[in-house]
């Protein structure tokens, strides 16, 4: 589905909290511009982090005095705060083997670049490839497309993603699912299962 994410005061107009965080997310990767490494977000529950961590929460910008009326899409909010950068090198499914949260994380969330192929040219690529031959061979089709996926998973297996074409590269053609990245919403469920 395609959506006006960002009215012109700049707040996302999704409803639930999940999908707010990532199009927030999806907005500050897409200020940081292309061609970027993958980014590791802990959702916290905003209200929580106001009460217990009041310091990092005025750090964060979360002073309780920007609250909107009090309003209870406020108080069930999620805040994401971005992680260490991801080590260079190691697959991302091994890396996020290695994660555990603490109990105060709620979620958490990734921005990952990559390229896809619509499903017509799937048909075609060379069953004999391995991993380096299949991405090679991607990067040189004529339909692959760059894209920006965001995804956030919480403890109780809510999922949000959102996706952005770099040949769309605008707000308004962000498209928001909760199926749209299901491997990597399995990816990151996982590391609240250790």
């Amino acid at each position: 589905m395609r959506m006006n994410n960002l009215p012109n005061d700049g707040t996302p107009l999704a409803s639930n909290p999940l999908t707010r965080a990532v199009l927030e997310i999806d907005e500050y990767a897409s200020g940081l511009g292309w061609d970027q490494p993958a980014r590791l977000f802990a959702l916290v529950d905003t209200a929580k982090l106001r009460a217990q961590e009041p310091a990092l929460a005025g750090q964060l910008g979360l002073d309780e005095a920007d609250e909107k009326d009090g309003s209870d899409a406020q108080a069930a909010s999620l805040t994401p705060v971005e992680q260490d950068e991801l080590p260079s090198g190691v697959p991302l499914d091994e890396f996020l083997g290695t994660i555990g949260w603490p109990d105060a994380v709620a979620g958490c969330a990734m921005t990952v670049e990559r390229l896809m192929l619509p499903p017509s040219a799937e048909a075609a690529v060379p069953e004999d490839l391995d991993e380096e031959g299949l991405t090679k061979w991607v990067a040189q089709h004529p339909e692959r497309q760059e894209v920006r996926m965001t995804v956030a998973v919480l403890r109780d297996g809510a999922r949000e993603s959102a996706v952005r074409l770099r040949e769309k590269d605008a707000t308004t053609e962000v498209l928001t699912g909760s199926d749209l990245v299901p491997g990597l919403a399995e990816a990151l469920s996982a590391t609240f299962e250790g």
